[in-house]
């Protein structure tokens, strides 16, 4: 282990993790021609790509949770602090780098996941059949169990495609309102399993929401990007500081502010006695 000095981690490309909400028939998918064809991977886990067929760029449309896994393993390379028994590890690498070999991934500066609301579902199947999610003792399949596993599961995939270190990495998920026993409701990420929901936030640079927005004018709700605390109480947050309440639906010339170096001032220290000449 080595100190990184300021410069290197300048010099360093960085890129944007991103989780973009949208109520379904909104435009996420479409998002892709908003973005560079020759430098975008489309990794299609809804098969509902119609709305984007002539979209020009690569696509990749895994069906099963092991070929999940196995992608995220490739496109982030191995985690050395897990033992070679564990998925995305050296050896779980190695064993799958054959079946990748011919994609350059130098090529993409994206990779746009849609969606996470399908990768979910991926991974419950998964999980709900694997020994874990059965009772030791009657043999039945233990509810609790299933999401535990599932959770653990689809979390770890999660935090192994945030080290995608030089790209940016897109997670589409539907967004749903909700309402509890109470009749309570919230504008929620549809998603097997609370526990991932409540953490993708988290894990994630930027929550944005993609949906109509009614100003109160009379007019026609307008389709834009929600990307901060907001009035009309749609999951976003700003981890940049650099994006707008509102911004426009155009992933590209978002991803492009993002990433553009940030306008800071610099910082002078102040005495309580310069605080209180500026106040008088």
């Amino acid at each position: 282990m080595r100190i990184i000095t300021a410069d290197e981690r300048l010099r360093e490309k960085s890129g944007v993790k991103m989780l973009i909400a949208g109520p379904p028939k909104i435009g996420k998918t479409t998002l892709l021609y908003t973005l560079n064809p020759e430098r975008t991977l489309f990794i299609d886990f809804e098969a509902g790509d119609l709305a984007v067929k002539d979209w020009r760029g690569d696509t990749l449309r895994p069906r099963t949770w092991g070929e999940c896994r196995n992608l995220a393993c490739f496109l982030t390379g191995a985690n050395p602090a897990l033992p070679p028994t564990a998925s995305y590890s050296q050896a779980h690498f190695d064993a799958i780098y054959a079946t990748f070999k011919d994609i350059t991934l130098d090529k993409y500066d994206t990779l746009f996941v849609d969606s996470i609301t399908a990768v979910g579902r991926l991974c419950y199947g998964y999980a709900q059949e694997q020994p874990e999610a059965f009772s030791e003792r009657s043999g039945r399949r233990d509810i609790r169990s299933a999401y535990g596993l599932h959770a653990r599961e689809l979390i770890a995939w999660l935090l192994q495609l945030q080290h995608a270190r030089g790209k940016n990495v897109i997670f589409v998920a539907i967004l749903e309102w909700a309402t509890d026993e109470f009749r309570r409701g919230e504008w929620s990420i549809q998603l097997e399993g609370q526990k991932t929901a409540r953490e993708l936030p988290g894990i994630v640079d930027q929550v944005v929401t993609m949906n109509l927005v009614d100003f109160g004018d009379k007019q026609p709700p307008t389709r834009c990007f929600v990307c901060q605390p907001n009035v009309w109480r749609f999951p976003a947050g700003d981890r940049s500081g650099k994006l707008d309440l509102l911004e426009k639906p155009h992933l590209g010339e978002l991803l492009a502010k993002l990433v553009a170096p940030a306008e800071r001032k610099p910082f002078t220290y102040q005495t309580p006695t310069t605080l209180q000449q500026q106040e008088t």
